[in-house]
């Protein structure tokens, strides 16, 4: 379980394909601190690590996480939002994020908000039902709160201060940039609910 407070920017160090993937990630972590079979929220996927030593760590991706993610686009280079899994008592920044990726959106567009950055994506119909204006959501990992949900245009708006564009993979987002989203757990369970009416 992670927060979506975002720890590390790592990079993708190489790319191994087959019936999944296995992707090695570079990062500032303490890797000697780092269990194997320890998860990593990589833009918002919780990965198992697999393999590790000093400044970076391996997972094994499946084909259905290919599949369902952002993970199919990465590369070596590409920039990924890093977070370590809770601890009990540690404190919670963000909102309870779990790492279950529910699909992909898209940076539809990017606006200079006084020295912070409001951008607007797009997300499938199904997931935009369950985005609710101030309600939190993960996007590629990072909780953010949502400002405007606009059903007609298929997207919503989000506002990121110079930390967070800093500090995560969004600063450098441009239109088109492919993300993943997580919606908030409770809005997955009273759905859930609701469909058995």
């Amino acid at each position: 379980m992670f927060t979506g407070i975002i720890s590390d920017l790592g990079r993708i160090r190489s790319v191994a394909s087959g019936g999944g993937a296995r992707i090695v990630f570079e990062s500032a972590f303490d890797t000697a601190s780092i269990a194997m079979g320890a998860s990593i929220a990589c833009s918002g996927i919780c990965l198992t690590v697999v393999d590790k030593g000093p400044g970076w760590f391996a997972s094994d991706l499946s084909a259905e996480t290919l599949a369902r993610s952002t993970a199919a686009d990465w590369r070596a280079g590409t920039a990924v939002n890093l977070e370590r899994s809770l601890k009990l008592g540690d404190e919670l920044g963000g909102h309870l994020v779990f790492g279950h990726v529910d699909g992909v959106g898209a940076l539809a567009e990017r606006h200079p908000d006084g020295e912070s950055l409001r951008l607007v994506f797009q997300a499938p119909a199904e997931l935009l039902r369950l985005v609710a204006v101030k309600g939190s959501l993960a996007v590629d990992g990072v909780s953010l709160p949502v400002n405007r949900v606009d059903d007609a245009a298929g997207g919503f708006e989000v506002t990121i201060v110079p930390h967070t564009a800093r500090a995560t993979t969004l600063g450098q987002s441009r239109p088109g940039t492919r993300v993943n989203l997580e919606i908030d757990m409770l809005a997955r369970y009273v759905q859930r609910l609701l469909a058995k009416d």
